[in-house]
């Protein structure tokens, strides 16, 4: 059986670390990070808003994003391996019943049609403003925040991609990113227990 799960939501709400602590406890799961398909910086426009864009669809090479998960969902076992994940083996019920999860983590997962309809569950942390932008100042990115971007452009944009995702109906569960780490990743963890077990 072949899960995959959506960690999506606010800049620095918390999703990296929610998912680096479910990847190590959850059966043959792999992960794939949308920051990972970030394309080049000289690739990314200057806005109406003076800032580089960062924060939209058009930043990120969507289609190799779908292509890594479709790699995944045509060969997992395949996929396991050539990340450097041991696929632990079934028991001797058919193969069909092995499981086998895929965590998918970022800022715009349910933006993107091809890409929202492959998830089985989908999770979106979210965090107030204050407490998003006080976070974010204690980061340090490869391309440093230039004064002004959170308020001229990163939180107008999670804003926006927020509404645009409520107003299509994606099915989301949201969790409050002012929780511990522990009571999100105990919650998260739990649900998909109880969802895999209605599975199988």
């Amino acid at each position: 059986m072949r899960y995959i799960i959506g960690i999506g939501g606010v800049t620095n709400g918390g999703k990296t670390t929610l998912t680096n602590r479910l990847i190590k406890v959850l059966p043959n799961c792999c992960v794939v990070h949308q920051d990972d398909f970030f394309k080049p910086q000289d690739q990314i426009e200057v806005g109406e808003d003076g800032f580089k864009q960062w924060d939209v669809l058009d930043s990120l090479d969507m289609e190799a994003m779908v292509s890594t998960v479709r790699a995944w969902i045509e060969n997992p076992v395949k996929f396991a391996r050539s990340h450097g994940v041991n696929v632990t083996p079934g028991s001797k019920e058919p193969a069909s019943k092995d499981i086998h999860i895929l965590v998918i983590e970022g800022f715009l997962l349910y933006n993107y049609k091809p890409l929202i309809d492959l998830f089985d569950m989908r999770y979106y942390l979210a965090v107030p403003y204050d407490e998003c932008k006080r976070r974010r100042s204690t980061r340090n990115y490869t391309v440093p925040d230039p004064p002004g971007l959170f308020d001229g452009h990163v939180w107008p944009m999670y804003l926006k991609h927020r509404k645009e995702m409520e107003d299509s109906g994606v099915d989301v569960v949201y969790l409050d990113g002012l929780k511990t780490r522990d009571e999100l990743y105990n919650q998260v963890l739990e649900d998909i227990h109880n969802k895999l077990l209605n599975c199988l």
